[in-house]
Parts: structure tokens; sequence; C-alpha cells
């Protein structure tokens, strides 16, 4: 996301004219397919004096949107993280974006992380083309390349075929609609017509590419008149092509060689000419505060304001900086907006960070993203995106509005952080300034979930992996000077009474004065899982006087929240009052608790007293080649198999489990491995069950 960098050392801003005039593209695929190289060469392609940045790209792991002027038309590039824990923020890059560029290498195939990554565009509709990279190298192949695509992604087409040189570099591509032949051989590109040899090759492929994209035509004569050997205009056939891409059913291939230049205005032209703009696009739910869904909200620059909240990051010399889509209505600096923010209502559940608010605020300076730089801009009008200020209050998935008419965007699939780490500072002047800086995260990563443990009392940060986890901690060093470290994750684990047992709690003080005198005898015995705690008064007599029933009941219930072996709480027990003695004037209140928690203690051993642990429910969706992996995988884990069932996807099945909460910790990245990097799992707490003896001695060494 753009800084405050210095924005005299580059073009102004581009002014689009209104929606139809945006192109809003994002740009997809694995780590390592040459995605961010490509983004380099584009906005190089059309800003002057910006050069691509040289050798390979350090890894994505945040979006980076750079808006560029081509031909009249606004276009943001959007570059995504290709690693699964970032999948956060391309999901992001989707919302941001009505079409995208897909970039996998000819050399590397589609493995089935390329293969979910092209599943989250299609998910949410989007227009796509492919771009094939990598075409340089020894063992890469197009025509096979085009194939798997076919194969995988469905009716895949190229527009262009690569050129080599008498080695492997690409040098030129073969237009197939407009048989021309760009070539970049020179230096230069250069429009030519092809050789014989070339004439053939384009030939050979352009009929399935026309009769591919005629299908999708308006025109239910076209076809018919094409196979009756009629020439088809190739305005004509940029139209069909727009609407073919349109339905998110055609997917047109481009090979491209950023080195030598080879692609870079083919994927430009193709985006400029065959992209829907904004304005062709239906935008995302928007609701009222009472929840009535607002249905007129169309991309007009005219209408009521609704924007969105795309990304937050922090800058050191502005401040809060937030990538916005505007979907309605224009955005300028000095409007006051209504900002909304109810992510819990959307997750259904209270996120701790991510309090509900709906404030006011006045919008700040707004910027035109370029990389790493920002350049002044007026106004920010629908289908546009802008960098905006200063906005104190708003948090990513927010949505800035009219005041006269607030309205609440339904944010985009979160993906949920399941794997936890438990962190500390690492000195008392951290442990001050880490709570704010939490907050600060929380409010910049919506894949973050900050939680502070009740029973633990371990602050932990739930994460999509490793890599997310290192950004994490990079950020709270070099952002807000916060070190921290981990430590071991905590299980709150719970006691309860296996066997009926008896106890008695003698709190005798009498030592002139006034005295504490109780004595109570109580019987524990166990109840069913999830029956909670129950209290029983057996006493006859008048053994224990009335107004110190309920001094008992409040003593146990105190001890047993406490824990009565082990310090857990006590759960699935009833106890039950038999008999018990006072004295006329030394027996109290907290004479009968503390006997209460003495009879508790006294009744406690090894021998009737065990250990629980949560298990938690999990639904694990795998490919059908790696079932037999992840089922042995869980057996290891201490988990129950439950059994499994076809998942909606062909070839996926849905493994469901039972395992034990501790065994999950690391579940995230060991799915990863086993399953290829396919493998994805929801997982909810759903009892808890006994702990295996050995591992509750280990338990009860360290407590």
């Amino acid at each position: 996301m753009s800084k405050g960098a210095n924005h005299r050392d580059h073009p102004p801003a581009p002014v689009p004219s209104g929606p139809e005039a945006v192109r809003n593209v994002v740009l997809v695929g694995p780590g390592g397919a040459g995605k961010s190289t490509l983004f380099d060469h584009l906005v190089g392609a059309r800003v002057p004096g910006r050069r691509a940045r040289e050798g390979e790209p350090e890894r994505s792991v945040g979006l980076t949107v750079a808006s560029v002027e081509s031909h009249g038309l606004t276009v943001n590039l959007i570059d995504t993280p290709g690693h699964p824990d970032f999948v956060g923020e391309l999901r992001a890059g989707l919302r941001a974006a009505d079409a995208a560029i897909f970039v996998i290498s000819a050399a590397d195939g589609i493995d089935g992380v390329t293969a979910l990554l092209w599943q989250e565009l299609a998910a949410v509709g989007m227009p796509r083309a492919v771009a094939v990279s990598k075409l340089d190298l020894p063992r890469s192949d197009f025509e096979e390349t085009v194939a798997t695509c076919r194969r995988v992604f469905g009716d895949a087409q190229p527009l262009y075929l690569p050129l080599h040189d008498a080695g492997t570099a690409v040098v030129a591509s073969l237009g197939l609609l407009g048989q021309q032949v760009f070539d970049s051989s020179s230096g230069e590109r250069v429009a030519r017509a092809p050789t014989r040899d070339e004439a053939s090759a384009i030939q050979a492929r352009r009929s399935a590419l026309i009769e591919a994209i005629i299908e999708q035509s308006e025109d239910d004569t076209l076809l018919d008149r094409y196979l009756e050997g009629a020439e088809i205009e190739t305005d004509t056939l940029v139209a069909d092509l727009r609407a073919a891409v349109g339905t998110a059913a055609f997917f047109p291939v481009v090979p491209i060689c950023p080195a030598t230049g080879v692609g870079l205005e083919e994927v430009l032209e193709l985006v400029e000419q065959c992209f829907p703009s904004p304005a062709a696009r239906t935008p995302p739910i928007v609701y009222s505060p009472a929840g009535a869904t607002l249905s007129d909200v169309s991309c007009d620059p005219d209408g009521p304001l609704v924007a969105e909240v795309i990304r937050t990051s922090s800058d050191p010399y502005v401040g809060r900086l937030s990538l916005v889509r505007v979907f309605s209505g224009s955005l300028r600096p000095d409007d006051t907006v209504h900002v909304s923010g109810h992510l819990g209502q959307f997750v259904g559940h209270a996120l701790e960070g991510h309090r509900d608010h709906d404030d006011e605020e006045r919008v700040g300076p707004l910027g035109s993203p370029l990389a790493d730089a920002s350049r002044p801009k007026d106004v920010a009008v629908a289908g546009d995106l802008a960098v905006v200020s200063r906005l104190s209050h708003a948090e990513t998935s927010d949505t800035l509005s009219s005041r006269e008419r607030p309205a609440l965007v339904e944010p985009w699939v979160l993906p949920e952080p399941l794997c936890p780490v438990a962190i500390h500072a690492l000195s008392t002047s951290d442990e001050d300034k880490l709570a704010i800086a939490l907050q600060r995260l929380v409010a910049e990563d919506v894949t973050m979930r900050m939680e502070h443990h009740a029973e633990t009392h371990q602050v932990i940060l739930w994460t999509m992996g490793p890599a997310h986890l290192e950004v994490l901690l990079a950020r709270l060093e070099e952002r807000y000077g916060v070190t921290v470290e981990a430590e071991p994750l905590r299980t709150a684990l719970r006691e309860t009474f296996v066997r009926r047992c008896s106890g008695q709690g003698r709190h005798v003080k009498q030592s002139g004065g006034h005295g504490q005198y109780a004595v109570c005898h109580l019987e524990i015995e166990p109840l069913a899982r999830g029956a909670g705690v129950e209290f029983v008064d057996k006493v006859v007599g008048g053994s224990v006087p009335r107004q110190f029933i309920a001094s008992v009941e409040k003593g146990a219930r105190a001890q047993l929240a406490k824990g009565v072996l082990s310090g857990f709480p006590v759960v699935d027990v009833r106890v039950t009052l038999t008999d018990g003695k006072a004295h006329s004037v030394d027996s109290s209140d907290m004479a009968f608790q503390t006997a209460a928690a003495l009879a508790l203690k006294q009744a406690a051993n090894e021998a009737t007293v065990a250990l629980l642990e949560p298990i938690d429910a999990v639904a694990i969706t795998v490919s059908d080649a790696v079932v037999g992996a992840v089922m042995s995988d869980l057996r290891g884990r201490r988990g129950h198999v439950l059994g499994t069932e076809a998942a909606a996807e062909v070839g996926w099945s849905v493994v469901h489990a039972e395992v034990p909460q501790a065994e999950l910790s690391r579940y995230p990245i060991d799915l990863r491995s086993v399953s290829h990097g396919t493998g994805t799992f929801t997982r909810e707490q759903q009892h808890y069950d006994y702990l295996p003896a050995e591992l509750a001695r280990q338990q009860r060494v360290e407590a």
C-alpha cells in the first residue's frame, strides 16, 4: 500500500471521467509465478521514468496498488500475495477489483495450491484472463500449459502465441485475432506481418479461438456465417470477446516475458478493451443501520456515498492510511462521512479488538497510489480507488457513507485464523506498549484475532500460519518498538470427580474473644458430561443452621471454580451437604464458606479426581487422494474419526473428527504438509473428555 512518498517525483494522478473510464484489475497467482514482476513491468510501461525492480521481487505479504493512465483510462493494478497465509489480503484485493489477471508459470504447471487460488476467483464470479510466465526457462511448455488450463480451469483459449529466438528467449507474440506479430527482438515493440510459418501457426489456433468467442455472441447468426466461410471483422470479435470475458466462464490466455517486454502491451490492451468497468459489475450487498437492504446502490458518481476500507496501514509520517474502494457517490478531501464497522454482526460473534462502532469523521487528503508512493487526488468517483489519510476510527472492512444516509457494506468472506500463538513482552516497558500496538495491528489486519484468555492469562494471537505470524511480530518491533517472544500455549483444562466420595471440613479457631467455628460434611458424586455443578442440602435436625446453608454452597462453588487438586475448575459434580456443626457465637458466613472448601480439598486426591481436556469437532476438506493420510494423521493426534462425506466439489471429501484441542495448535501447518497445501478445516469446541493418565500426571507435576 502506498506511503507518504514525495509525489513531485511522479507524474500526476490519473483522473477518470467516470466509472466507465476505470479498470480495477487484481493480479493473482502462486508464489514464484512472476506475478509481482509482471506488476512492476506493467506499471513501468505506463509511468515514464519508473523502472521495474531488478531481480526477483521479495515475497509479497500485502496488497500493492498502482493507479496508471492508459489510453485515457485509469487502470488500478492490485498485486496480491500468493502465500496461503495471506489469503485474507487476496480476498481484500478481490473486493477492490472488477477483473483479474491470473499468473501461472509454464515451467511449474498447475498444482493444488494454484487450483485453490483459481477457486478463490471463481467463488466471487470474477472475470479473468491467464498470463503464462517463465516461458524462457528450458522446461517450459506453453502448449502443455494451455492444455492444463483447459482441463483444470475450463474454457481457456490463447489470444497470442509466444515466439522464441534461436535460444529460449521469448522475443515476440503472434496475435491470433489481428493476425499480426508483435516483435520485441530489437528492444522496441514493432508490429509486423507474419512470415509463412508464423501465419501457419496463427491459422492453426485461430479457428478454435474465434468459435469459442462467438459462442458468447448475442448475434445468433454469427457462428453460422463464420462456419460458412464469412470473415468476421476484428472489431466484432473484440466486442464478443469482451462479452465472453464478462461471463467469467471464458478465459483468454496471454504469454508474457517481462524481461523482453513481450506480453506487456498485450495484457494492457486486453484490460482496456475486454475487462469490465466498475459500472458493469454488481456492487456488494449494502444495508441500512436498521438492517434493511439498500437495493438502489449503483455505480453513480452523483449518488449517495458508499465506500469500503479495503486495507489499513500506518505510516510514520502521516499516520493511518486507508485504501478505499468507492462503490457509489464521490469522495473528496474534507468531506464529513459516517464510518460504520460491525464485523461481529457478520461473522456471528464478538471479535476482541474489533468493536462495533458508528462514528463521524472528516476525510483527510486523498492520494492516488503508485506502489510505494502516493500522488494528490482531488476526488475519488464511484468505481475508483483512493488512499485516504487520517481516518482515525476507520478499520479494514469498515464502510464510509454519507451522514444523510448511513450504510453498511457486507464485508468479503474473511478466512478464519486457526493457528494460535501465545506471546509475552520481553520487558516491562514493552508490556506497557504491547496492548496499544496489538490494538492497532488488529485494526489493520482482519485475519488476525487477539485473545486475552481469562483462564490461562495468556495473550494469544490467532494467525493464518507461521509466515503471517512472522510478519505480525516484525511489525510490532519495527513500527511500535515492541519486542515479544512466543511461549508454550496452555490448555484450559477441567477437573472432575470420578467416583463417589466424602470429605469433612473443620474450620475451628478459638483462642479467646470472638472465634471461628464451622464443621460440614460433604458428599461428592460425578455427573454426566455437561451437567455442570449441583448443590443439594440434606441436613436434618438443624445441625447446620438454615442461615449458613447458603454459605456452604457459596464456599463449595467458589472452591470448585478454583480447582481442588491441580488448579483447574471442577465440572459435572453433585455436592451434597449431609451434616455439620455450628457454634452459637463463633459460627459465621465466612467460617462455613471456609469449611466447605476444606471438605472438598480433603475429598480430592488422584484416585477421586481426574483431569478433563477440551475436545474440538473438526471438519477437514481435502482431495480424495489424501483422505487416508489425513485420517492417519488425526489418529496420531489422539483424534477420533467420526466419518467422511463427499464435498461439494467432485474429487474432494470432508473428514469429520473429534480431536483434543491441545493437538490442534500446529494443525494448519501440518495439514498443508499432509495435503500438499490444499487442505482446509474448521474447528469448534465440542465438549470435555478425560486426559490420558500419563499426560495428567505430567500436568500435575507442572502445576
